[in-house]
């Protein structure tokens, strides 16, 4: 390219990086030959030319996990898009293995660096003193409020859920949670009593109930509302897997849903295994927002753009099925 325009290597390159000093001719001919070349930059050869890796560095805490894996496949989408080569490390949640792969990591010079958390709630532990470049957090935040870390927003969808049952007229809605020392189902439970609250509607039982996050707890606490008398009209569930037990347990004791009880879950988890089964009416935290926001942030972040600290929520949306009366 150089050669058909008549210069230098070096004013060629300067050009076509927007640097030096060239006659307005002698820019016209070294555009008009890369053009005709087809030229286009080696964003590698850019990066290093900068001292940079142009490679950043992805620790996830699980990333064989259902959850995960959207995360991480949005994020290592948004980074190659803007030209970053990406280093992908699993710590199995082994708090030990953890810390051998940040060293690892330190030591190959990557300009960046993304924590991907296991969704549990629990806050991971900040490794940011360790790097000299940006570290970003996703699916989990860091214990250190001067991270930057991006969640699902799980207060919207207790919102939502509230929003979506007060819409269809119910008025004794219940909640079948997990522990609320888990920061996720401590938000979802919060998002649904402000909902509530604004529509001057109590939940049933105060402050609902409250186990873990399986299956035999959601069928346990069904019972529980059952057993108790409480006459509800609808169920918010702290996810799917809660909420398809709740409703078999409703079912078995001959009442309709949706009819006699709604019910709303959390997660998506059809939508998740790549199902079209829209039996139950579901938040879904959009997990891949959550690994585009993220890895979105970080690249911004390198090229020299504002890092803010902070939690950084991803709003989530609510898909309708059938356990809220809309159809399949």
């Amino acid at each position: 390219m150089a050669a058909i325009a008549g210069v230098s290597v070096s004013t060629a390159s300067k050009v076509l990086r927007g640097q030096g000093k060239a006659s307005d001719a002698t820019r016209e001919r070294i555009l008009e030959a890369a053009a005709r070349l087809d030229y286009q930059p080696n964003a590698l050869g850019q990066f290093l030319a900068q001292g940079r890796s142009a490679t950043i560095g992805v620790l996830t805490l699980n990333a064989p996990g259902a959850f995960t894996m959207p995360v991480l496949t949005a994020a290592t989408t948004t980074l190659g898009a803007r030209d970053l080569s990406v280093l992908v490390s699993d710590s199995r949640l082994d708090r030990s293995l953890m810390a051998a792969t940040v060293r690892k990591l330190r030591a190959r010079n990557v300009d960046g660096l993304l924590v991907i958390g296991d969704g549990s709630g629990t806050e991971m532990r900040s490794v940011t003193d360790g790097f000299a470049v940006p570290v970003v957090y996703a699916y989990g935040a860091s214990d250190d409020p001067g991270d930057a870390s991006f969640l699902h927003n799980g207060r919207l969808a207790g919102e939502l859920a509230g929003r979506h049952l007060l819409g269809l007229g119910r008025r004794r809605i219940a909640h079948i949670g997990a522990s609320l020392d888990d920061r996720s189902a401590h938000d979802r439970a919060e998002g649904l009593h402000r909902a509530l609250d604004e529509a001057g509607v109590e939940l049933v039982g105060g402050t609902g109930l409250h186990g873990d996050w399986s299956r035999a707890w959601g069928r346990q606490a069904a019972q529980r509302l059952i057993e108790a008398g409480h006459d509800v009209d609808a169920v918010f569930c702290a996810n799917d897997t809660i909420a398809l037990a709740a409703i078999e347990v409703f079912r078995e004791a001959g009442r309709r849903v949706p009819e006699d009880i709604a019910v709303v879950g959390m997660d998506n988890l059809a939508g998740l295994m790549g199902q079209r089964d829209r039996t139950l009416t579901t938040i879904d935290p959009l997990l891949h927002d959550v690994g585009r926001a993220a890895a979105g942030y970080l690249a911004d972040a390198i090229a020299g753009g504002t890092y803010v600290p902070g939690v950084h929520f991803v709003d989530g949306e609510l898909i309708e099925g059938e356990s809220t009366g809309s159809p399949a």
